[in-house]
């Protein structure tokens, strides 16, 4: 891949949509995202601030191309967020951010400046962003390392060792909107890298139900969705089947902590503030697993 990724771009965009929320209404405030946006999107998501102008903007357009993407990327984001907070409140010593793309939770989640935090994502997508975060904040912080990596290419050990990672610190590993663009040896050898973690070190990932790269027609606007990543050129190539999720990461040395859908979301978050009407991706999920201590 020899430019930004699109999804991260569309990504993004739904984070800074968000953030321009009321107060009362957004699920959180993101306020690096619209650094990451081209001057007409941040116009627009400026404008849609506007209660007139903000209701008649067509967000709608882009979504029907994705099929709930944009509640199911709020969403995610927020659960993403709690577990990380949680985690750190645990006392984890280091973040890895997997595929970190526009993600800016290293320079907002309040505390994480204590940790030592390792994005990991492709050169080009790098260069970006640290471009991008150097203009809006003046400097990478401190806490902050880039791992210049491609997740598709064997070594990731040798690469983060080289970097700082400590392998006994007891770690969080962030892995959003990346395991469905790997192949199943890849996602493979991702799982192998967190289970030999510090014992007590944990994992969220996100993922799509296995069943419509099957050709099942079990949820509403898959096939839109999968058009669409296939035409901007990053297709879904792995999913899982939640029934067999437990399994698969226990034969890998993790347990399974959680797995959460749009049920879930829209009881936990959307609901709360009035917005349990909105549409969600129904086949896509995340996961928190973690690497339990070893056995005697």
């Amino acid at each position: 891949m020899t430019a930004v990724s699109r999804t991260a771009g569309a990504t993004t965009l739904w984070r800074a949509r968000e953030s321009a929320r009321p107060s009362g209404r957004r699920l959180f405030d993101d306020p690096l995202a619209d650094a990451f946006l081209d001057w007409r999107l941040r116009w627009a998501v400026r404008l849609s601030r506007l209660p007139l102008v903000g209701a008649a903007m067509p967000w709608t357009l882009i979504d029907g191309h994705w099929a709930g993407s944009r509640g199911t990327v709020v969403a995610r984001t927020r659960y993403i967020d709690d577990v990380l907070r949680d985690a750190l409140r645990q006392g984890a010593e280091q973040v890895v951010i997997l595929g970190a793309g526009f993600d800016s939770r290293a320079y907002r989640i309040p505390g994480i400046d204590r940790v030592r935090v390792f994005e990991v994502d492709l050169p080009v997508t790098q260069a970006s962003k640290r471009s991008l975060v150097l203009r809006r904040l003046g400097a990478l912080p401190p806490h902050v390392t880039l791992i210049p990596a491609d997740l598709t290419a064997p070594g990731l050990d040798a690469v983060m060792g080289g970097a700082g990672f400590r392998a006994e610190a007891v770690t969080f590993f962030i892995c959003e909107g990346v395991t469905h663009y790997l192949s199943a040896r890849a996602v493979d050898a991702l799982f192998a890298h967190v289970a030999r973690a510090a014992a007590g070190s944990r994992m969220v990932f996100t993922y799509i139900h296995r069943a419509i790269l099957d050709g099942e027609p079990a949820f509403a606007g898959a096939g839109r969705t999968l058009a669409t990543v296939r035409g901007s050129g990053e297709p879904y190539t792995s999913g899982f089947d939640p029934v067999e999720l437990p399994r698969y990461v226990t034969e890998r040395g993790l347990v399974l902590m959680e797995d959460v859908g749009a049920a879930e979301y829209r009881e936990r978050y959307l609901a709360p503030v009035g917005r349990g009407h909105e549409p969600l991706s129904e086949f896509q999920r995340a996961a928190l697993v973690e690497r339990p201590p070893a056995r005697r």
